[in-house]
């Protein structure tokens, strides 16, 4: 259970906390180009860290651009969103066990014969399919309201990020001088989607707050869905070579 009741009551969005804690979204940018900076460009982590770092800074400009009709909504769900894959980078490099989503990314993260673009998707199947879902559940928490009052937000953010992997997919593909890593990559890639990890976090955020009064279940389903994602993500970074 410890993992639910972790986030159960969290502090307020300017607040620090001790597991990946940060302060604002720009101090999520700050410490994702930490990472960049002590991390080899192939490093299977690495090549997910640019790519959150680049959503990330994608959101922040937006936020402060006036995108957002709410901005501090947004801004606490982004960093409450954060937060799980910060920790999950810690929580490894301490030699800890990271939750089962993101296990397999760290796992494989040196291995030859998987591409960038699995390395990628494994990451985002990983934030999206399990932390995400949590991320609503703690940011509903923390200012007090429901999932229902956040969708209109997590429709936006959901939006730009589906934007931005139609992008990363095609820098990340590789070149007709590799159709033969290519064919089964592209097979690899086309059986996972974004949009529908989408739709499936938003009702896992949903029955997350349902459950909220029943901890023992709550947990169980966090578990669960923990466990599938993780199974997914082992999937996309089948070797291709």
């Amino acid at each position: 259970m410890a993992q639910f009741e972790q986030f159960a009551d969290p502090a307020g969005a300017s607040c620090p906390r001790a597991d990946g804690a940060v302060a604002d979204v720009g101090t999520v940018i700050e410490r994702m180009r930490t990472y960049r900076s002590h991390w080899p460009p192939g490093d299977g982590v690495a090549v997910f860290n640019q790519v959150y770092l680049t959503v990330t800074e994608a959101v922040g400009g937006r936020i402060q651009g006036g995108s957002f009709p709410d901005r501090d909504t947004v801004s606490a769900l982004d960093v409450r969103f954060a937060e799980h894959y910060l920790g999950a980078v810690d929580t490894a490099a301490a030699g800890g066990r990271p939750p089962a989503c993101w296990r397999p990314l760290f796992q494989f993260r040196r291995h030859p014969g998987v591409r960038p673009l699995q390395f990628a998707l494994a990451g985002i199947n990983a934030h999206i399919g399990h932390d995400l879902a949590v991320a609503v559940v703690d940011t509903c928490r923390t200012l007090g309201c429901a999932p229902a009052d956040l969708e209109e937000e997590f429709d936006r953010v959901g939006d730009l990020l589906v934007m931005l992997e139609e992008q990363i997919r095609e820098e990340l593909m590789p070149g007709p001088d590799l159709l033969e890593v290519a064919d089964p990559l592209t097979h690899l890639a086309g059986s996972w989607s974004l949009e529908r990890a989408r739709e499936a976090s938003w009702s896992a955020a949903r029955m997350l707050w349902r459950l909220r009064g029943v901890p023992l279940l709550a947990e169980e389903f966090r578990a669960r869905t923990d466990a599938g994602i993780g199974l997914v993500g082992r999937i996309l970074l089948t070797p291709c070579r």
